[in-house]
């Protein structure tokens, strides 16, 4: 879906997805999972600070949304733990995402492009190989397990029964397994990206962490669970997540474009097939859109100025998940994630650094934006025993 033509496919690939795992509805519907997921994360890491080890975060973020997305998607969590499966498939989505945002000679110089002088090619067909023998795996124990579903449909089967749709259009095994490798790898990836980075940023300014467990802790107090019905009361929370969306876009560049026909733009000749980017991250840092841009300020947020910019799209200010007919499918999705983990992240535990270790703040640019060194943090549970047992 995030790189088919603007055609009758693409169209009801979004169509599918939206109503039956992106959308408003199906959000509700899947929140049961949501809880459920983010609760053995909170133990997985109660048990990091009961042995006094650093917990990864990203691997922690990977562990979690690849079963809730599994769950949606396949009736059944992907990992049972977390460990070194769900920690290869992290890294594959990264490899991956690294891989696609690799400046790539052939995409500038097509004649060479057949000599893949990066390796780049080859690389990436090694990686999709991996990726299909994951998928087919995925797909044979989803098979399997039919009867266990009692008549229960999930995404999975709903795109199967309509491999022969009613307007004609067909999708075929393989369009399946490329939806369910970008709903897997956009969905954990982009999400988990934006709240290693948010965490990171409050670990750097101590002080915007406390004011936002200070809320949570008016709003919420200490006895139970952040739920998603707390947030429009958290407007710190909301900032932070702006702010982060902001300074730290999952996707810097955007998805490419294709103009499908010339055009002319600003005065700038567009030939047809030209490739565009939009530089979300420039825009982000850009003085003359944002004051202090390279300060990490949820505050702004609360100015006149900023007050009624949102992330949705409308405001070319703040696109991380783009704008247009094009938008991320998963933009409604993505919000609800990044403000509903980060939230319990920061409610649930106090945050340090492992002793004698500095805070790494450098990018590795890709298709993603990650951190070149992994936040790894020592959590203390902050909240009464029996809300980490839901």
């Amino acid at each position: 879906m995030v790189f088919a033509d603007h055609g009758p496919k693409w169209k009801l690939l979004r169509k599918l997805s939206n109503l039956h795992m992106l959308g408003g509805k199906a959000l509700d519907d899947w929140a049961h999972v949501r809880v459920s997921e983010l609760g053995h994360m909170l133990r997985a890491m109660c048990e990091c600070s009961r042995k006094g080890e650093p917990a990864v975060v990203p691997e922690m973020l990977t562990y979690a949304m690849a079963n809730m997305i599994g769950q949606i998607l396949l009736s059944r969590r992907v990992f049972v733990t977390q460990g070194s499966e769900s920690n290869e498939f992290k890294d594959m989505v990264v490899e991956l995402m690294t891989s696609a945002g690799i400046f790539n000679i052939g995409d500038f110089i097509p004649s060479v492009a057949w000599l893949d002088l990066q390796g780049i090619e080859r690389g990436m067909k090694k990686l999709h190989l991996k990726f299909d023998v994951l998928l087919t795996k995925m797909l044979e124990e989803h098979k399997a397990s039919a009867h266990e579903r009692k008549g229960k449909q999930d995404f999975l089967d709903v795109l199967l029964a309509n491999q022969e749709n009613v307007a004609g259009e067909k999708l075929s095994y393989t369009n399946i397994k490329a939806l369910l490798l970008n709903l897997f790898t956009a969905g954990t990836d982009t999400s988990s990206s934006i709240i290693e980075w948010a965490m990171a940023e409050m670990m750097k300014n101590p002080h915007i962490l406390k004011q936002a467990q200070d809320e949570m802790d008016r709003v919420i107090g200490r006895n139970r669970r952040l739920e998603e019905s707390d947030i429009p009361k958290l407007p710190y929370l909301q900032a932070i997540c702006k702010e982060t969306f902001r300074k730290h876009p999952s996707t810097p560049l955007n998805l490419p474009r294709i103009a499908d026909q010339a055009c002319e733009v600003n005065g700038f000749y567009i030939p047809k097939g030209t490739r565009l980017s939009v530089n979300i991250w420039a825009i982000g840092r850009d003085p003359e859109v944002w004051d202090n841009p390279l300060d990490f300020t949820p505050e702004r947020f609360f100015t006149e100025k900023y007050a009624k910019i949102n992330p949705r799209g409308n405001d070319f200010e703040l696109i991380p998940f783009g704008a247009g007919r094009r938008i991320c499918a998963g933009t409604r999705m993505g919000i609800v994630l990044v403000q509903y983990i980060l939230g319990t992240l920061v409610h649930s535990f106090d945050w340090k650094l492992p002793k004698d270790v500095d805070l790494n703040m450098d990018e590795v640019f890709g298709l993603a934006l990650q951190k070149a060194v992994p936040l790894a943090a020592m959590v203390h549970p902050r909240l009464e025993p029996h809300a980490y047992l839901d």
